[in-house]
């Protein structure tokens, strides 16, 4: 199980080091970056434009703006997909309104295919990653309260009476645990 948040948090702190490198105009982080992340970002302009050589044109100018704006790119604030993800579906949607621009782009609206979209699973998967890497920097007893709370449904005077602690001393275990859950998850990397 710690295989995969480790090798989650190996790649996002990859792509964080490639996008500095790019900030720093480096043209070989430049080529990394693309090699590493295009697949996805077409993946959403191909879902938002619905049409395979206006993502290729889209996915072009969303490098462009990268190559541009990665000096903007502040790693505390976001993951580098998370970050170009949302370039990329931007763009797209800028795209298509300008190919309709009548037509309102409503995404509220369900699309046909009930399965979830490639971009919402891809930050669900990277957040998945985040939490469980962080709960693993947890000692062992406040890691296995927090799980058996928060997955399990367990109440603190159950958590309390299976380990023969106090529940005030089970509450505060659990609270100074989701506080160091908080500041982990809100760390650059």
């Amino acid at each position: 199980m710690t295989a995969a948040p480790a090798d989650a948090a190996a790649r996002r702190a990859e792509l964080v080091r490639v996008m500095l490198a790019v900030a720093a105009e480096d043209r070989d982080a430049f080529q990394r970056l693309y090699r590493l992340t295009s697949a996805k970002l077409f993946g959403i302009c191909v879902r938002i434009c619905g049409d395979q050589q206006a993502a290729e044109d889209v996915l072009q100018d969303v490098y462009v703006q990268v190559w541009r704006r990665a000096a903007g790119y502040e790693p505390g604030r976001s993951s580098p997909i998370t970050w170009l993800a949302a370039i990329a579906r931007n763009r797209a949607v800028d795209w298509r309104r300008r190919q309709h621009p009548h037509a309102a782009l409503d995404e509220a609206k369900a699309p046909t295919d009930p399965a979830p979209r490639a971009d919402a699973l891809l930050l669900a998967t990277e957040e998945q990653a985040r939490i469980a890497e962080c709960l693993e920097s947890l000692d062992q007893r406040p890691r296995d309260a927090v799980r058996a709370a928060f997955f399990d449904g367990a109440t603190y005077a159950e958590l309390a009476a299976r380990t023969d602690t106090p529940l005030g001393t089970m509450k505060s275990l659990i609270r100074r645990a989701l506080l160091r859950l908080r500041e982990c998850l809100s760390d650059d990397a």
